[in-house]
């Protein structure tokens, strides 16, 4: 035997032999952390920046991180619920809240409104990717291409541009948080979100392989987190019910966004909620891939839009404050089609 066939296989022992004891190491520091918690770090006068804050989920993550005094910077692309929510937030909170109407689908407005936050306010430091969108209820081949478009845009291409545009300053400090806001969506397959699902997934991996690039640069001060949380009692999946409520409920949103924020004080790298989520993933890795499908159905993926309402687009709302007519509904393929190509489907209320 050669010596370079001797070296490799005393290298391939050495990567067992560290496989091994990190996964002794890692299952016992989650046993540990299952009962003591990790203490809270401390994000006082840390600039925030939070897609998709003028409503729900993301305007509660706001204010929590608020309450730990950090800076707020607030995006959204309604910028009459953003000065509100601004306005309501500068009342409550004794620290700086700055408000910026932005479009995270669209890459240039990305950049052009980062430079403003960057010379206005100064480096974000915690990044949180919270805007999404839900176009409807259709089958994928009923979907305009433009809602597909846009719904790939909004809940993963945007996290592209926002990382490209913040992330070089945490990267010169080795200081920083990245947030990615997903859906149970990212892990399981439902019926009627096709696109939906797919962008979330993206997402998701995209959160993974960067927090792979910052530990392969030896970045250990920036720090991820993903968060996959059930349905949140917000309008943006208005109308669908939970079919085993006791398994999976629907989350109260000022209980998501305390725990989200948890996950990042604490540094969690992943959050999934409700925990059952966790067992629902391991147990479908394992299952054959029929006994999936009906795992699925089961749980409620099949039927989980069936009752979906719908949620206004974001011109549709200002026609409406002009017109006084009912909301168009984005829930049928004939009414979808009949929507301009231009018009904003994202939603603030992720």
């Amino acid at each position: 035997m050669g010596f370079e066939k001797i070296l490799h296989h005393l290298w391939f022992i050495k990567d067992i032999f560290e496989l091994i004891l990190g996964a002794v190491f890692y299952f016992f520091e989650a046993f540990v952390r299952f009962f003591i918690p990790r203490s809270k770090k401390d994000v006082e006068g840390e600039i925030v920046l939070v897609t998709g804050a003028a409503n729900g989920i993301g305007k509660l993550i706001a204010k929590e991180l608020g309450h730990y005094g950090a800076t707020l910077v607030l995006w959204d692309i309604n910028s009459e619920a953003l000065e509100k929510t601004a306005k309501e937030l500068k009342q409550v909170l004794d620290v700086r809240v700055y408000a910026y109407t932005c479009d995270c689908s669209r890459r240039s407005e990305v950049y052009r409104v980062a430079e403003v936050v960057k010379r206005e306010v100064g480096d974000v430091s915690i990044l949180v990717n919270n805007a999404g969108m839900v176009s409807g209820k259709y089958t994928f081949l009923e979907a305009p291409d433009s809602l597909v478009d846009r719904t790939l845009r909004v809940n993963a291409a945007a996290h592209f541009w926002t990382y490209k545009a913040f992330l070089p300053a945490m990267l010169e400090q080795d200081h920083g948080h990245l947030l990615c806001v997903a859906c149970h969506g990212a892990l399981f397959a439902m019926n009627g979100l096709a696109d939906y699902c797919a962008s979330k997934s993206a997402a998701v991996r995209f959160a993974e392989s960067i927090a792979l690039e910052l530990l392969v640069l030896k970045k250990e001060g920036i720090k991820t987190t993903i968060v996959c949380p059930y349905l949140i009692n917000t309008n943006m999946f208005g109308g669908c019910q939970t079919k085993r409520p006791f398994f999976l409920p629907v989350l109260e949103q000022r209980y998501a966004a305390k725990q989200i924020v948890d996950a990042i004080l604490q540094e969690k790298m992943y959050l999934l909620l409700p925990s059952s989520l966790s067992l629902l993933m391991a147990l479908k890795s394992v299952m054959p891939a029929k006994l999936g499908i009906i795992f699925v159905n089961f749980f409620g993926g099949m039927d989980l839009m069936d009752h979906f309402r719908g949620v206004p687009t974001h011109n549709q709302l200002q026609k409406t404050s002009t017109a006084k007519k009912p909301l168009l509904s984005i829930t049928t393929s004939k009414k979808l089609q009949n929507i301009n190509q231009n018009e904003s489907a994202v939603s603030s209320f992720h």
